[in-house]
């Protein structure tokens, strides 16, 4: 990944407090010019620092209102495969890799608890999974968020 210089952190900044800002706004805010903030915006984006421009939906108002955390443990060898598999139930919204005792952690969203049961079911039942836990989410207490780490990086820079 490439370093970030004070104009792309300052971009960044910019993106955290308003994340719609067309590429206009931004070139208004920050003094540059319009065809800078595209090649900015491009090379952020071929370099990873911007992920997916997916919108943020939430669950609740789609129908599934209960979210809970699975830990999952499995078969290390067959890591892909079960990837793979997971990928494809919809009710999971997110897997992170962990080291320690748990492998995989899904976030997932259901209907009621008899659909979270029968979410989890399907989880145990792919090939090489050995073990779920399963823990409700009681509420979202920091949502996710990165205005902090721009500060940090903007300090040291």
């Amino acid at each position: 990944m490439s370093t970030l210089d004070r104009i792309d952190l300052e971009l960044l900044t910019v993106l955290a407090d308003d994340p719609r800002a067309t590429i206009v706004a931004l070139a208004e805010r920050l003094g540059l010019s319009r065809n800078t903030i595209q090649a900015r915006m491009a090379r952020l984006e071929q370099t990873g620092v911007l992920l997916s421009y997916e919108r943020a939906y939430s669950p609740e108002v789609l129908g599934f209102p209960l979210q809970a955390f699975i830990s999952i443990g499995l078969r290390q060898t067959e890591l892909p495969r079960i990837t793979t598999e997971l990928a494809r139930i919809p009710e999971i919204l997110q897997v992170h890799g962990l080291s320690g005792s748990i492998d995989l952690l899904a976030r997932v969203a259901c209907r009621d608890a008899r659909h979270l049961f029968d979410t989890d079911a399907r989880i145990l039942s792919i090939e090489g999974v050995d073990r779920t836990e399963t823990s409700l989410a009681m509420g979202e207490v920091i949502p996710y968020r990165v205005a902090g780490l721009i500060g940090l990086a903007r300090r040291e820079a």
